[in-house]
């Protein structure tokens, strides 16, 4: 088994450069000082929110009073003596209040934010870079996400650092809580090998052996020190305390200490909450007998201080810490992971029981836990005096990390993307070979192409991004050995440190991982990147917590879902997507859209670029991609009617009409035989097609091609939302809608058709009040070919012209 690195076996190589000396007494005391008005204002600030502040809806608040309590020495150790300029640090989640009023000491947020906790614009429960108003690096919340980011973004850092010189990061730390490695996604990013070449990563395990619901079992700490071994990580542990490291080297240390390591979790936390009497007859005679060993160790030890001696835990003694945490942090070619063992609810009255995680100090325990931790009552929510020696401590940390601005301005601006790339079209192309070759393209832009990056999760071939691999190469921070020379290869697999892709493994939580930190590269590193991925598309449901946690932070990347469907036909329905549309329509912060053609898809390519320059508002791209080839002429009849300017704005805004049976139509139609067919991506080739039927019957049938149905549905629905309000005499119309069906067609019905969920266009009807019927896919798909499928789900050109009949006669 793995023997981790201890502070003893640090201060046994002496003082050096990689070893400075202890703290005196006097710093030691003032850090002190530090951790005990964190400790207040952490759990003062969760009591307010929930024994002071007026509830208005009868629920809990919550805030994690001893979650937090077991982290505030760390926490302390790390902002006020370990962290330096460039330092980005994610907070485990129930560490929130800490890191509140770590930031309020630092003079980072506001006095009035300390009684809003949980509160609407207040701090938010769990760190959050878009809505708390103190420098958060990571958000976090999800448990286990926060935690691998700051790998991913370090890659990030790693690539930038090579490709680009200058970076405004140094070392990434996750702290992170013991039961948050449960979670699948840490274990999937711990094996990645994208992930080896980064070594400047510290995480920290808050070991205080309690989740939200049970103690967790003693063997489970021993794994996960090999485990992190086995992956190549230098690991260290501060397990014991000084003073009671020092009872171990008294006689009868030997037994005391393989008595406590040898105790189940369970046991140790019930010991804990005893009294000295009682938990030393418990301590001496575990095995019925009494040890002589362990009774002569702690034979001088009174009753009134064998509590707090069983209980000191390298967790809470600061010199341990600060000696562990620069030893973690020191340049390496691994990354290290601190085991530091705590107690949950430390120094509360709750501290190490088993069902504390939600407990709250009760009126009566407020004001008795103030006392003891020394803070006057006039003091109850103060920053130090700046000319005390916290103080300055506080103003020293501020400086070291804050002080200088490290904001950097994106290199690229939205103005700096072309509008048009010129791409040679071919007759017949699916979008998915048409993204492969546009992003190829794509390199050649100035100032652009050397800032995109791409990555996949071993599907990268398959996705058409061979082409791109083969003009830019693969990236590694050292130049690959190469072992075969061929002289023909399908790809130029030859890693070095100019590549611009980089394959993952087969994780899509990794994939939009570190999607999601290279879209925050800006913010995290002050390298502006383009991070382009791909995935398939039925596999984003795979990443999906990952992906909503990179829109949630703020991250601003591009991804294509690719094949989607069950225009895959031959695969089958386990890789046929259909509630995609739906997460992409539905999802915060992403554009989602599902283009047929090929211009369709340059242009919306080079505005997820110009997304990604806009730091403030944009957002991330969705694009639902397909390899079925489309006849690329479809789109000639609307490019002649608007003109390319025109119908460039209309896919960009959300949608036009590919078929107007005014204009379009070969033969005399009705208009007042008028229906709607509205379709997206793959189904254009049948839409037009059902048109082309009923226009043969004298309907006058048109297609409208909704590029993004969500941008379509955002403008009905804000106009709508302003029209309630009364604030709408600004906006003439509902957006796109307006235009797509003009007024004399509103009361015409509606046929809508998706290659997925049919609900996720079944809204069109209401907008007007018209007759819908919604074509899709609303079951599991199965292996067959196009027209066999299609017909299936009756999707196919004669279905939806015989629904288009069939909705005409309920009028």
């Amino acid at each position: 088994m793995v023997q981790p690195l201890t502070v003893d076996d640090i201060r046994a190589r002496g003082t050096d450069e990689t070893v400075p000396a202890p703290l005196s007494s006097d710093q030691l005391a003032t850090l002190d000082e530090v951790q005990r008005r964190i400790l207040w204002l952490s759990t003062a600030i969760i009591n307010h929110a929930n024994n002071v502040r007026e509830p208005r809806d009868g629920l809990k608040v919550g805030g994690h009073q001893a979650s937090s309590a077991s982290v505030v020495s760390i926490m302390t150790a790390l902002y006020f003596h370990a962290l330096r300029a460039g330092d980005r640090v994610s907070v485990k989640p129930h560490a929130s209040p800490v890191f509140h009023a770590v930031q309020y000491l630092l003079g980072n947020l506001p006095r009035e934010y300390l009684t809003e906790l949980r509160a609407y614009d207040g701090l938010q429960s769990y760190p959050s870079r878009t809505k708390d108003p103190d420098p958060v690096d990571f958000s976090t919340g999800s448990v286990g996400l926060g935690a691998v980011a700051p790998n991913f973004a370090a890659l990030g850092h790693l690539y930038s650092q090579k490709h680009f010189g200058d970076v405004t990061s140094g070392r990434f730390i996750s702290l992170v809580g013991d039961a948050e490695l449960d979670e699948g996604n840490v274990w999937e990013a711990l094996i990645e090998d994208a992930l080896t070449p980064v070594s400047n990563v510290l995480w920290i395990v808050d070991l205080n052996r309690q989740s939200l619901d049970r103690v967790i079992p003693g063997i489970r700490a021993a794994e996960l020190k090999q485990h992190f071994a086995n992956s190549g990580w230098r690991v260290l542990e501060a397990k014991y305390g000084r003073d009671l490291r020092a009872a171990f080297e008294r006689p009868g240390g030997n037994a005391l200490r393989q008595t406590i390591d040898d105790m189940e979790n369970e046991e140790y936390q019930g010991l804990i909450r005893m009294e000295g009497a009682e938990l030393r007859e418990q301590i001496t005679h575990r095995d019925g007998g009494l040890n002589q060993d362990v009774a002569r160790n702690l034979a001088d030890v009174p009753d009134e201080i064998l509590p707090s001696l069983i209980s000191n835990l390298g967790g809470h003694d600061l010199q341990d810490l600060i000696d562990m945490l620069e030893e973690g942090l020191r340049p390496s070619d691994k990354p290290a992971i601190l085991f530091a063992y705590t107690i949950k609810g430390w120094q509360m009255p709750f501290y190490g029981d088993a069902l504390n995680h939600s407990a709250l100090l009760n009126a009566g325990q407020i004001d008795p836990l103030r006392e003891a931790l020394g803070i006057p009552a006039e003091e109850y929510w103060e920053r130090f005096d700046p000319a005390s020696d916290a103080g300055q401590l506080c103003q020293l940390a501020y400086d070291r990390i804050y002080g200088e601005d490290q904001t950097v301005a994106p290199q690229v601006t939205a103005d700096e993307i072309p509008v048009h790339l010129g791409h040679n079209r071919l007759p017949t192309a699916s979008t998915q070979e048409s993204f492969g070759r546009l992003l190829t393209q794509l390199g050649d832009v100035d100032k652009v192409g050397k800032r995109i990056i791409t990555t996949s999760p071993d599907v990268s071939i398959s996705t058409n991004l061979g082409g791109w691999i083969n003009k830019v190469g693969v990236f590694r921070p050292e130049p690959a050995t190469l072992y075969f020379n061929a002289p023909r290869q399908l790809l130029r697999w030859e890693p070095a440190p100019e590549g611009q892709h980089i394959e993952l493994g087969i994780s899509e939580m990794n994939l939009f991982m570190f999607l999601g930190s290279l879209g925050l590269s800006q913010e995290l590193s002050g390298q502006l990147l383009f991070p382009i991925g791909t995935v398939y598309d039925p596999f984003i449901c795979r990443g999906l917590d990952a992906l909503i946690y990179g829109c949630y932070s703020g991250s601003k990347f591009i991804f294509a879902g690719t094949p989607a469907g069950v225009s895959l036909a031959p695969e089958g329905g386990a890789h046929q997507s259909t509630i995609t549309p739906s997460i992409g329509h539905e999802l915060p912060n992403l554009r989602s859209h599902e283009p047929a053609f090929a211009q369709e898809l340059e242009w919306l390519l080079l505005d997820g670029l110009r997304q990604c320059t806009d730091r403030e508002h944009g957002k991330s791209t969705y694009l639902r991609l397909s390899t079925k080839p489309i006849d690329q002429r479809l789109l000639q009849p609307a490019l002649d009617r608007l003109g390319e300017e025109t119908l460039r704005e209309q896919v960009l805004t959300g949608g036009y009409r590919l078929i107007d049976a005014r204009q379009d139509a070969e033969g005399p139609v009705d208009p007042r035989d008028t229906v709607q067919i509205v379709a997206s991506g793959v189904m254009m080739p049948e839409a037009v097609e059902a048109a082309r039927m009923l226009h043969a019957e004298g309907i006058a049938a048109n297609v409208i091609n909704l590029t993004s149905p969500q941008l379509v549905y955002e403008q009905w629905r804000d106009w709508q939302r302003a029209k309630m309000r009364g604030t709408a005499d600004g906006a003439p119309d509902a957006g796109r809608i307006d235009d797509l069906i003009p007024a004399s067609e509103r009361r015409a019905p509606i046929v809508t058709v998706q290659d997925g969920a049919s609900h996720s266009l079944a809204w069109l009807g209401s907008v007007y009040g018209a007759r819908q019927f919604a074509l899709g896919v609303d079951d599991f798909g199965q292996s067959g070919d196009i027209p066999s499928l299609y017909r299936h789900f009756e999707m196919d050109a004669e279905h939806i012209a015989s629904t288009a009949f069939a909705v005409l006669d309920l009028r």
